[in-house]
């Protein structure tokens, strides 16, 4: 059963900061006139949520993050990253670093994969943080609403990617670039050091699909490894395309190689940064 606003508000306040709890107070929030916004956001569930991340974001994962000044303030954009690590991790902590350090607090959107909102209780909680079904309606939605939408190009797969093949981005996706040219939005590139050695796969048993999932993974260790995450935000990506052009598949593909190209960048920059898995 869903978390009620009312449990979800005390047990975040239990939990989080005195601080952390009015800095919520200044959440962006579109009141549909039932508590929840159009795709069922509530606001308790975004603080539930950030309670329930802020261990693994503080001292599991212990993110460090750079260039968060990339992430406007106000308005739509999207984000697009790499993906991987077996669990959906990498979004989590990308969702909890953008809310805890933007001013005002936004709420990421992230755009999950058919499955996703069909998994029983945990479906319904994602999207009362702010997750939405990834469809071309919600996403128009959400940035003529002026919000922040987080997608990953690669799309599922990477999730299960091979570990020799780490921090190699798979085949790049345009929908994200498709989006911001109609809709006239940057993208902002961003990049994760850490997720893809968080949980590696040793197999994977694809006749098994629970709840409409590509396969069942077999990872290397029953929990995600405590490697250190580094998130790098790259400057926005622009495009000045013109909306009808975003039926264009050369323009598409240009745009994503440039979005690719940032990404990858970022990534390589931040793999030569760090100084260990777990530093």
């Amino acid at each position: 059963m869903p978390v009620p606003p009312e449990i979800a508000w005390r047990i975040a306040e239990r939990v989080l900061p005195a601080a952390e709890r009015q800095r919520l107070a200044d959440l962006v929030f579109r009141d549909e006139g039932h508590g929840y916004d159009a795709f069922g956001l509530h606001p308790a569930h975004v603080a539930l949520g950030l309670a329930l991340t802020a261990p693994l974001y503080d001292a599991w994962f212990r993110v460090i993050s750079r260039g968060i000044e990339h992430v406007p303030s106000s308005g739509a954009a999207i984000l697009a990253a790499n993906h991987a690590g077996t669990l959906p991790l990498d979004a989590m902590m990308i969702w909890t670093d953008v809310l805890r350090r933007t001013t005002p607090p936004r709420v990421l959107r992230p755009v999950a994969d058919h499955f996703v909102p069909n998994l029983p209780w945990i479906g319904t909680f994602f999207t009362r943080g702010g997750m939405v079904g990834g469809s071309r309606g919600n996403a128009r939605a959400l940035l003529e609403a002026g919000n922040l939408l987080l997608v990953f190009p690669e799309g599922t797969p990477a999730i299960g990617k091979p570990f020799s093949e780490r921090y190699h981005l798979l085949e790049w996706r345009v929908g994200h670039v498709e989006l911001a040219i109609r809709h006239g939005v940057p993208v902002v590139p961003v990049a994760v050091v850490g997720s893809e050695e968080q949980m590696p796969q040793v197999g994977r048993i694809p006749f098994l699909r629970p709840f409409g999932a590509p396969y069942l993974p077999i990872p290397l260790t029953p929990v995600p490894l405590p490697v250190r995450y580094h998130i790098h935000y790259g400057a926005p990506v622009r495009f000045d395309s013109r909306p009808d052009q975003a039926d264009d598949p050369g323009v598409l593909s240009e745009a994503a190689s440039r979005v690719r190209s940032a990404v990858e960048d970022l990534l390589q920059a931040g793999l030569r940064m760090r100084q260990g898995l777990f530093a």
